[in-house]
Parts: structure tokens; sequence; C-alpha cells
């Protein structure tokens, strides 16, 4: 919180933080009437809305599903397999992502070329970024993103399902009627969560996504604030976005939040 004031000032490194000179809100007004301003708020929200419109529904989802295996060496098998790729690093899925989608030796394209088709490059057109990182996005995190979900459901009651059982209630009747609100509030504190980091897009995949070619749809803000303040070396303007960035975050957690108080009494708070 300490160095949060030098988005009010001009850093000298020299002069330190409490000797470099006020100028008010000088960079939140460069950065809003700036040229990529526009650019980079609607490549972060699209994205992470994108994202958060896909992989949260997919996670409720998967752990129902993993909920209804009775066979335990089977559910065990899924689970590893789905939790796996949330270990590998963010340069291995990128280098991945690179290799299966390459335009002339990919397995992807190599497809396209088999069925009579013509090759894509995915990683150079802009219209494919936010797909490609929403997706692979997924596919790491799915089975790690349902853990709590999972945990929640070893909490339901199972004499409401024997009950709904003998009133010769579906497995479908029984899912939607008793798992699912008994997940609930789970479900809504962690969309709560989520929705609070919104602006909080993941600089390091965008950033190893992120060519000359596609830049219209991938640059964000995080991306913005690394070019201006590590590259540009104009600290006071990248803290001023950074700061930015976290006010809005945590507008949309309050509103979200009151919001799910207000509709369904669970909440943060």
């Amino acid at each position: 919180m300490y160095g949060v004031q030098i988005a009010f000032k001009d850093f000298n490194a020299v002069q330190g933080i409490w000797g470099s000179p006020w100028v008010g809100l000088q960079h939140f007004e460069r950065f809003f009437q700036g040229y990529y301003f526009e650019r980079l708020l609607t490549n972060t929200v699209l994205i992470s809305v994108y994202y958060l419109i896909i992989s949260f529904p997919l996670s409720v989802v998967f752990a129902l599903l993993i909920n209804e295996i009775r066979l335990v060496m089977f559910k065990k098998t899924i689970q590893l397999v789905t939790y796996a790729p949330h270990f590998i690093s963010t340069v291995v899925l990128v280098g991945m992502m690179a290799i299966f989608l390459s335009p002339k030796t990919g397995l992807v394209n190599q497809f396209f070329l088999w069925a009579g088709g013509n090759p894509i490059d995915f990683m150079a057109e802009p219209s494919w970024f936010k797909t490609l990182y929403v997706f692979s996005g997924v596919w790491q995190n799915i089975g790690w993103n349902s853990i709590l979900f999972i945990a929640a459901l070893a909490g339901v009651d199972p004499q409401q399902h024997e009950s709904a059982t003998l009133e010769g209630a579906s497995k479908l009747q029984r899912i939607w009627h008793i798992n699912l609100p008994g997940i609930m509030p789970t479900v809504m504190i962690l969309f709560i969560l989520q929705c609070g980091q919104i602006m909080a897009v993941g600089f390091e995949k965008v950033f190893l996504m992120q060519n000359d070619v596609n830049i219209s749809a991938s640059d964000i803000i995080s991306t913005y604030v690394y070019r201006s303040g590590v590259l540009g070396a104009q600290y006071s303007f990248s803290a001023a976005v950074g700061l930015f960035n976290s006010v809005i975050n945590l507008m949309l957690l309050i509103v979200v939040n009151r919001i799910s108080k207000r509709l369904t009494d669970t909440s943060l708070w």
C-alpha cells in the first residue's frame, strides 16, 4: 500500500517515493485518453468474461458427473487424467499449442489438409486468440477447479437421495433437485470470487501467446503495464494503470456480492 502513492506522483528513483513530486490524476487521465484504452479494456473484459462463462459452468457440470461414477477405479483414473494438466507450466502449455496448431506440421492442420481444407495459422489469427486462450485454459484447469465442488457434493445427505429414489425420481431429477441445490452456496461463493478477478487476466499466458499479428486481440491491461512499466520504465504510469485495474476488480466484487446476498442469501460478508 505504501508504494501505491507513486501512481499519483512523477516517480524518480533518485528522489525516491517520498521525494518524487505529486502530479495528482495526471497518469490516470493519460491512460483514459490514450489511443489503446478502448482496445485494452475491451480485450481484458472479453477474455475474462468469455473464460468465466465457459469454464465455471463446465467445472460444476464435471463435478456433478464425476460424483455419479460408482466404479472407484474408473473415477480415480478420470480424476487423475483431468487434474494432471493443471501442473503443466504455462510455457509448456503454449509450446504444445504452437506444435499442435502449426500451419505446416501441426496435427490439427494436417487433419484439415486430409479433409480437403486449407491450413489455418491459429496462433497468428486475431479472431482465434480468445477461443484458444479460453479452451486451452478449460482443458488445463477443469479438473482442478472441480475439486471444491466434488468436496461439497460429498456433504450432501445421502438420505435425500434414498427418499427421492423411493419416490421414483430419476438420476437426472436427483442431480437437479438435490445435488445442485446442495452445492449452490459453494458455487455462489466461488462465482463471487471469480467475478472479483474479471480484470485480472493472467499475464504470462497472454504474453506467451501474443505476437505482432494477433496483438489487436491479445493486448490486455497487464501486458500494457509490462510494456510501459518494465520496458518503458514509466513506473508511475504503469502503477496508475495497475491501480485502476485493482479498483475495478474490487468494485465488481462488492457489487456481485451484494446481488448474490439479495438473491440467494449467500455472500462473502
